[in-house]
């Protein structure tokens, strides 16, 4: 079963876009530049990054 989670061994902040990234199963890249694009043309994306580094466990809480 997939969990989301962070992935602070590839993080450039708190490791939410890679944690993402390895539950979609694409590339880190691709979603940083889209979570970059949704943060400077709507606003809502840097609110919803906070939310999910306070929420997301760490990778290594999960025991993986």
């Amino acid at each position: 079963m997939k969990k989301l989670y962070k992935d602070r061994s590839q993080r450039k902040i708190c490791g939410v876009c890679a944690g993402l990234a390895e539950y979609l199963n694409t590339d880190v890249t691709l979603v940083r530049v889209i979570w970059a694009v949704v943060s400077l043309f709507y606003g809502v994306g840097a609110v919803a990054y906070l939310v999910c580094a306070l929420v997301f466990p760490d990778k290594s809480e999960l025991g993986e």
